[in-house]
């Protein structure tokens, strides 16, 4: 068995896959995926990937294509390359110039509390 934390796992451009896809290290899909994808761990679209369905991840990076909702648990970041039609629900948001994005957006960060809302 190996060990080695930084080997990712990788879908490549010629692969296409129609279901769910479910996951819980790093993963990176270049190719085309059709269905739900599920993760507990860090997911990249690549320049290549083409995404219909939805997405739930700890954090994602989008250089690709992806059609469908997304929920990330930290950190979604869209490159200039990236296209995603669809909307939102995120911790943190990073839009680089140059992306698309058509939908809505829920930034969920950590709300501060007042302990003394009378001040």
């Amino acid at each position: 068995m190996n060990t080695d934390k930084t080997i990712k796992n990788i879908i490549s451009h010629d692969v296409t896959i129609v279901g769910s896809l479910k996951f819980s290290s790093d993963f990176v899909i270049d190719g085309h995926v059709e269905g739900e994808v599920i993760s507990k761990g860090n997911l990249t679209v690549g320049d290549n990937a083409y995404i219909k369905g939805e997405i739930r991840t700890k954090s994602l990076t989008i250089y690709g294509k992806i059609d469908g909702n997304i929920y990330v648990d930290e950190r979604c970041h869209l490159k200039s390359s990236g296209l995603l039609n669809g909307d939102i629900e995120t911790g943190s948001l990073a839009i680089e110039e140059g992306a698309c994005f058509s939908g809505r957006s829920m930034i969920k960060g950590k709300a501060k509390q007042d302990k003394n809302p009378s001040a």
